[in-house]
């Protein structure tokens, strides 16, 4: 079973960056493409005249005469600067003239996210990259066109803002929600072909590519499944917005479920006492006549990986000049398309979204520092999370090279440990694991945070202790 809950080890004085673990809905059939939330605590560092004290402090940079990709005039970049870089994990398309033509009805359609919104998101970032927030994410490892449903997504948006509210009133402070949905259709694959007792056909790529079924015809690239992957994203993307905003996401509805699983699940006895906290804090606010939450803000992210496609949804905005990728809030370069020459990391400089990048325990840290130049030249916090899958035994070992490396580079990053396999090969840890998880997490949050309170360093004009 694929799981995670991963802290860096305590004598390496370094942060403990967060927790990851997989989830599928209980109530959901098996075959069901499973859902795999995580969050992170992040790196913090001195960024103004007010410091942020933090054990990870990032280090001076030594280079500060830098200016965004998208603005530096020595190098010239546009949405389709990518085409000339060496581009992995495309798909070949049999018809050409039909996917061009797709490409372009894409090209004029409305974009599914908006630039505003993504400025926000990155807002709310930054307050994660100085340790003022946690980032929770969440949601399939690949949307399925056959499992979309009101429910389905229902269910997704629920389970990450239970695991919010309890993570919050544990670690006393913002929960960024961010979910992997509306356009996570694409998947790499570590081998072009599949075989299956002596028959070999092409690998499957994701919906948005090409059909799941063993057979020749379902395995062809087909141009018109971007065009159903657009329309599904954005009525999921309309959807999830009405949860946010309708009343779905009220603070007293989540903790109600909340005190549902601690009742009902059989481990869920022992978070009976957070449960009920968190229900009297909401019970005093409103005696108190304080406003109590009934929305919340939620934003989606992918795999940046069918770049035809992304480029076809990529919007310049004339008030700033900046080049926006409007299939989602986030997106993510894969470990197989990070390549600091390769296309996909080309395509990602000029975006302006809040990106990651995917890393193993492959990955050197002299190259993780260079792509993280490339990819943020003027190191703005919440530009760039680091996305850490190597499990757990690997990430002990392997992580604080890589942190000490970027810190030392003076360079600010979101540091997100992230433990997933293939989900049609393996199974997830269902909503009880993943609430129990979160309530794990919270707990040990709030034990964190009193210790801190209590502890107070002695002041010079002090007695000393008598002897």
């Amino acid at each position: 079973m694929a799981l995670g809950t991963s802290f860096l080890p305590r004598q390496q004085s370094l942060p403990v960056n967060g927790t990851s673990f997989l989830h599928r809905q209980q109530s959901l059939p098996a075959n069901r493409t499973s859902f795999v939330p995580s969050l992170v605590r992040v790196a913090q560092r001195k960024v103004s005249s007010r410091p942020v004290s933090s054990v990870h402090e990032a280090e001076p940079a030594k280079n500060k005469d830098v200016v965004p990709a998208a603005k530096d005039k020595f190098r010239k970049w546009s949405a389709t600067s990518w085409r000339a870089k060496k581009a992995l994990q495309l798909p070949d398309y049999p018809d050409k003239v039909e996917f061009e033509s797709v490409l372009k009805k894409i090209n004029h359609f409305p974009p599914i996210v908006f630039a505003g919104e993504v400025c926000h998101l990155e807002e709310r970032l930054k307050d994660v990259a100085l340790g003022k927030a946690f980032l929770l994410m969440g949601g399939d490892c690949a949307e399925s066109f056959k499992e979309f449903n009101a429910d389905n997504i229902g269910d997704t948006f629920r389970i990450l803002h239970q695991m919010a509210v309890v993570l919050m009133f544990g670690g006393q402070m913002p929960v960024i929600r961010v979910g992997r949905m509306a356009e996570q259709f694409a998947k790499p694959r570590s081998d072009p072909f599949e075989e299956k007792n002596g028959v070999k056909l092409p690998s499957y790529r994701g919906d948005i590519i090409n059909d799941a079924s063993f057979d020749e015809k379902s395995r062809i690239p087909y141009p018109q499944r971007m065009i159903r992957a657009y329309c599904q994203s954005a009525a999921t993307l309309n959807l999830l917005r009405e949860f946010a905003a309708g009343g779905y996401a009220a603070m007293q509805r989540v903790t109600q479920w909340n005190l549902d699983f601690t009742q009902h699940s059989g481990q869920g006895d022992k978070h009976q006492e957070l449960a009920h906290r968190v229900d009297e804090a909401l019970g005093f606010m409103a005696a108190a006549g304080l406003t109590i939450l009934t929305t919340t803000e939620f934003w989606t992210s992918h795999e940046c990986l069918l770049l035809p496609y992304e480029q076809a949804l990529t919007r310049e905005y004339s008030t700033s000049g900046l080049f926006y990728d409007c299939s989602a809030h986030f997106l993510w370069v894969g470990e197989r398309t990070r390549q600091l020459d390769g296309a996909h990391v080309e395509f990602l400089c000029g975006a302006a979204n809040p990106l990651g990048v995917k890393v193993s325990d492959k990955m050197d840290p002299k190259e993780l520092v260079k792509l993280i130049e490339v990819m943020n030249p003027q190191n703005n916090p919440g530009r760039i999370t680091i996305i850490t899958r190597m499990g757990a035994e690997k990430l002990r070992v392997k992580l604080p090279h890589l942190i000490r490396a970027v810190r030392g580079a003076g360079q600010i990053v979101t540091w997100h440990c992230c433990h997933f396999q293939f989900p049609r090969c393996d199974p997830r840890l269902n909503a009880s694991q993943s609430l129990e998880l979160a309530f794990i997490v919270a707990e040990r949050l709030r034990k964190r945070r009193i210790a801190a309170k209590s502890f107070k360093p002695r002041r010079l004009l002090d007695p000393l202790p008598s002897l």
